[in-house]
């Protein structure tokens, strides 16, 4: 089984990332997405992101090393590299995406009924507001276009298998707990 979650920027996806990742530690194993933004805070490369200029994204995208990549915004690009599901794979654990939501739709449609999609919502966009300025690292113009996509990305939340609306975190823990222990 492969474990998809996504949600809106700021939704608390990688919260519930981490929580599945700690609570179940040895069975899941998060995909570590390549993209060419820049570290946040403590980020580390190899750890959070795979951190790869533009250039190096462009020379994966033409050797057909990219299992499902985006460009999330002008210049910016997400991608899951086939070599870290090979990776996941060949340790025996489960595979945990935490992508953006057309990311996870694509991989929805590659891997089909061998994935659980699980989209994390936020319980309102003024909620999800207050979460992005409440980050203290993300500039007002970055911001706003997060909050633009959010409404875009929560009118694809039907195209998941499940919504776990993040409300409250215990709650939302539970459900996903709930998901992936049912499948």
């Amino acid at each position: 089984m492969i474990i998809i979650l996504c949600a809106p920027s700021g939704s608390g996806k990688s919260t519930m990332v981490k929580h599945l990742l700690e609570t179940y530690p040895g069975q899941y194993e998060l995909s570590i997405s390549a993209t060419t933004r820049a570290p946040r805070g403590q980020e580390q490369h190899g750890k959070e992101y795979y951190f790869i200029s533009r250039e190096e994204f462009e020379q994966h995208i033409h050797n057909n090393d990219f299992i499902e990549y985006e460009q999330v915004y002008e210049g910016l690009y997400y991608g899951t590299l086939k070599s870290e599901i090979e990776r996941i794979q060949s340790a025996g654990r489960t595979i945990v995406f935490d992508i953006d939501v057309k990311g996870g739709i694509n991989l929805k449609k590659i891997f089909g009924n061998d994935a659980l999609s699980i989209f994390v919502a936020p319980p309102s966009i003024e909620e999800l507001s207050r979460r992005l300025y409440g980050r203290g690292d993300t500039s007002e113009e970055m911001i706003q276009k997060r909050l633009a996509k959010a409404e875009i990305e929560m009118a694809d939340a039907p195209h998941f298998d499940h919504i776990v609306v993040n409300d409250d975190l215990a709650k939302a823990k539970a459900e996903l707990d709930r998901l992936v222990n049912v499948g």
